[in-house]
């Protein structure tokens, strides 16, 4: 096995690193606070490729492969999640699935433009009574006579919905075939029928603007079905395997913060007249925390390898997911545990990592769902 990285994803890495160390880090108090979204931070990274990481040159893109995708996201996550997650959505939600399944003019439209850090994207799948069970979805889009849809319903926890231009929208067109009717459709939220709700107030990610959108007689072209008409759901379902590759960095990159915060705090840090680092209950944590985040970044990679070979990857994405997400909550709480008092001040991080760390468990899969996966996946049974 080789664990070498080429000089490109190396390269990539390090634009990332010192993007996020120089702009996103020192601003990440300040947009977590007041919920503002960090528009020119996301003008930046898309300026420097890191929008549009695996779509080609030709659409505006980085042209660089999964690993370098990890690599970038687990630098943006380390200085601000919430960061990520605009960065996560554009890439993993919105691009993969129309550079997959778009059109050429599709493709030239909507992939460049968020690629490039023009315009951001999003992802519209949820509803509010219907998160984990896609198919009982109530948007409905109906066909007419000159081709054209009509389309009308809520959308829910839509990432990014407040500021997107363009979104992926999956509505039900057959309500009798189930998964078989549902279509995905390209949105211009500019046009006439569509209609944003409140921010959401969050927990954690604040400076990731969430909010529900609705449609009210929305009319899409019949350009605008991204694939084909009953292909929705399967486009969903292998946009979210991408996805879950992302969410895992994200969680990476969260941990590796605490962890590295933790590190620091331990040597300095004095009770009973030594370092707290020298006590064994704290050395036993560090040592489970090191392993924790080892480990989801190796299976991440992993994921991530099996992507860029073209091979199915969606139990190695749910394995990745499950575990760097449960290990970054895991680490966020003993970073907190450890830091005691000021681990629960706002003075520090800490209290941010922890309430950020918490959603990589939900959204994309939570990890009820992740489990349901992989052990489909291992024993065939469904």
């Amino acid at each position: 096995m080789d664990f070498s990285f080429t000089e490109e994803q190396l390269m990539l890495q390090d634009v990332a690193r010192r993007i996020a160390q120089e702009k996103i880090a020192p601003s990440a108090e300040h947009h977590d606070r007041t919920g503002e979204f960090p528009l020119e931070n996301i003008r930046l990274l898309g300026e420097n490729g890191l929008m549009g990481i695996e779509v080609p040159e030709a659409y505006g893109g980085a042209g660089m492969d999964p690993i370098a995708y990890v690599l970038a996201m687990v630098e943006v996550a380390a200085g601000d999640a919430a960061h990520s997650t605009i960065m996560s959505v554009n890439n993993s939600l919105f691009c993969n699935g129309i550079l997959t399944h778009g059109s050429e003019a599709q493709k030239q439209k909507y992939v460049r433009a968020i690629a490039e850090g023009e315009a951001i994207g999003a992802f519209a799948l949820t509803e509010p009574q219907s998160g984990s069970d896609a198919t009982a979805m109530r948007c409905r889009a109906v066909k007419q006579a000159d081709g054209t849809y009509v389309i009308n319903g809520k959308k829910s926890w839509i990432t990014s919905g407040p500021v997107a231009k363009y979104i992926v929208l999956f509505a039900m067109t057959d309500p009798e075939q189930g998964a078989r009717g549902i279509t995905a459709f390209m949105i211009d939220t500019d046009k006439a029928g569509f209609h944003r709700g409140k921010t959401e107030p969050k927990l954690g990610i604040r400076a990731s603007a969430t909010c529900e959108i609705e449609f009210q007689d929305y009319v899409a072209d019949a350009d605008d079905v991204l694939g084909k008409e009953g292909e929705g759901f399967k486009i969903a379902m292998g946009v979210l395997d991408a996805g879950r590759i992302g969410i895992a960095s994200q969680a990476i990159g969260i941990a590796r913060a605490a962890y590295e915060a933790t590190i620091e705090y331990v040597k300095d840090r004095k009770a009973f007249g030594a370092a707290i680092g020298t006590f064994q209950m704290t050395q036993a944590k560090i040592a489970d925390m090191k392993c924790k985040l080892d480990a989801a970044l190796l299976l991440t990679l992993r994921a991530a390898w099996v992507k860029g070979q073209g091979k199915r990857f969606s139990n190695e994405a749910a394995i990745a997911k499950l575990t760097a997400s449960e290990a970054a909550m895991w680490i966020t709480h003993q970073a907190v545990q450890i830091h005691g008092g000021m681990g629960y001040s706002k003075e520090m991080p800490l209290e941010r990592y922890f309430r950020d760390a918490k959603i990589t468990e939900i959204y994309e899969g939570t990890s009820e769902i992740q489990r349901l996966v992989i052990a489909r996946n291992e024993t065939g049974l469904r």
